[in-house]
């Protein structure tokens, strides 16, 4: 039987904290406020200690050169250290008091030390089938590699016997989330960086509801800043009389920890230990079209169903244990899972999180570009590069490689589309093809490649992604929906216009200026 909830009182939410209040708390918000700090400090330095200028000017040459040559000799990104080095140049007394905050840790050093125990202690819960660890070795010793080096990062076996379906739109999951949903037994966990209210998330809550009346262990974890712009902070609370158990990941602290970037922009469900989700699609009306922002909302997901959705319990586990939950690690790892034995190829679910030296969803893209023969296909919403990305795009393109990238022709935010613009003069002329999406806004996060390998996940190429944020992927080597994911990205390039040389000279002087400004900034926004 159905829930009514706002017939029965039990409506769960109400209107969140957006707007400016977001953007205050946010790290930009935090560096526009520490400019503005300094402005008016330095102002009444100069009109209260007239005296003391040249040995406030001496002391602030001192600090600012001794940071310069801790960060010369830092191993943070080459492209960060050029923005870091900028900022204290312009700003030599906040600027260093804002890199030694971020560099501090102070709020996320709980965090980075807690995460590394329950990574290292669960490393072994899933043991690799060394058999098929050989097998691919002897098919492709590229790809062999490429699966070593995911295991080395935390428990990420490469499987045999999975099952993946390829969903080319957020409204092709939902169908199949809800189907799969309403057959679980024994247990649900579902972790998504946006809850928001509507059709969506109304019709999977009342499925989730029923089960935990049922006795089905159903669990939900979405991130913090979540709670901050959309939800109610006693939301976990308002689930839990439901029979949901609920919990916040790193809720937002402001001004007293550096959480603002490390957040938890994983999408992954699991039922039963039989079927896993993974992919770009929130649980928010505008992920399937039903809710227009940003004109037509074109996502993608894949559902795997065989051995590698233990990869996705233990990767919901790991983080439901990180943020104070009980695990219970080797009750759920035991549920027997049904292979596919008839399931062509091999997966790999990871999980890359910014507390570590591994820049693992950066990486596999790179080894991707670096090992392909024909073609790489990419949909992407955002395109902030480091050199490093940058130069692995363009160096595929002068090899001969078909690298095409699809990005949003209607943007959702201004700032990351101007500076994606940045990028293009630079690839064109390597021979990168990029195309833009008219109808509307690509959140898809999709890598596919000579038709034998693919990632679909939720890395998105951009800093947040692939420095800063919990993130999670999918990475499949000749499997049966690799096609289809090649036959989605050529459909959805006939309904793009393609950049060239002639458009990026005729782009809005405006756009050019504002992506030309923010670059500087680009790694900490």
């Amino acid at each position: 039987m159905s829930i009514d909830y706002k017939n029965k009182g039990l409506t769960l939410l109400k209107k969140g904290q957006s707007g400016i209040i977001h953007a205050v708390f946010s790290r930009f918000g935090l560096i526009l406020l520490m400019l503005v700090a300094q402005v008016l400090i330095l102002f009444s330095i100069f009109q209260w200690f007239q005296a003391m200028i040249p040995h406030i000017f001496g002391g602030t040459v001192v600090l600012t050169s001794v940071i310069v040559v801790y960060l010369l000799n830092n191993r943070i990104n080459p492209t960060a250290k050029i923005t870091w080095l900028i900022v204290i140049l312009i700003l030599p007394v906040f600027g260093v008091l804002l890199f030694v905050y971020t560099q501090s840790d102070l709020g996320h050093r709980v965090l980075k030390e807690w995460t590394g125990k329950v990574i290292s202690d669960t490393k072994t819960c899933i043991r690799q089938d060394e058999s098929v660890a050989a097998r691919l070795k002897k098919e492709n010793g590229g790809v062999a590699a490429l699966a070593h080096y995911i295991g080395r990062s935390g428990c990420h076996p490469v499987y045999d016997k999975t099952a993946v379906t390829y969903f080319p739109l957020g409204e092709d999951k939902f169908d199949a989330m809800l189907r799969e949903l309403e057959a679980a037994k024994h247990f649900i966990f579902m972790e998504y960086f946006i809850v928001g209210e509507g059709l969506m998330w109304g019709r999977v809550l009342e499925i989730l509801a029923r089960k935990a009346a049922q006795g089905v262990d159903v669990r939900v974890m979405y991130d913090g800043t979540c709670e901050f712009a959309l939800l109610p902070h006693d939301y976990p609370k308002r689930l839990r009389r439901l029979g949901i158990q609920c919990r916040t990941f790193a809720p937002v602290s402001p001004f007293v920890s550096t959480h603002y970037n490390y957040r938890d922009h994983r999408k992954i469900l699991v039922i039963d230990g039989q079927t896993a989700f993974n992919g770009g699609v929130n649980l928010s009306d505008e992920y399937i079209n039903q809710k227009v922002k940003f004109g037509h909302w074109k996502d993608t997901a894949v559902m795997l169903k065989g051995e590698a959705v233990k990869s996705f319990t233990l990767m919901f586990l790991q983080m439901w244990m990180v943020d104070g939950g009980q695990a219970e690690f080797e009750k759920f790892l035991a549920y027997p899972v049904v292979p596919a034995p008839e399931a062509k190829g091999y997966a790999i679910p990871y999980g890359d999180r910014p507390l570590d030296e591994d820049q693992l969803g950066e990486r596999v893209y790179m080894d991707i570009l670096n090992r392909a023969l024909k073609y790489v296909h990419i949909m992407t919403p955002y395109l902030i590069l480091d050199g490093e990305m940058e130069t692995a795009l363009k160096f595929a393109a002068e090899r001969g490689v078909e690298v095409a990238v699809l990005l949003p022709g209607i943007p959702d935010k201004r700032i990351p589309y101007a500076l994606a613009k940045t990028h293009y003069a630079s690839l064109l002329e390597s021979g990168v093809k990029i195309f833009e999406y008219t109808p509307g806004f690509v959140h898809a996060k999709v890598f596919v490649s000579d038709d034998r390998e693919a990632v679909v996940g939720t890395i998105n190429l951009d800093y947040r992604s692939l420095y800063h944020h919990f993130e999670c992927a999918t990475y499949m080597y000749g499997t049966d929906c690799i096609p289809q994911i090649e036959t989605d990205f050529q459909a959805t390039l006939t309904k793009c216009r393609q950049v060239t040389k002639e458009t990026v000279r005729h782009e809005k002087w405006t756009m050019k200026l504002l992506g030309s400004l923010m670059k500087v900034a680009a790694p900490l926004l």
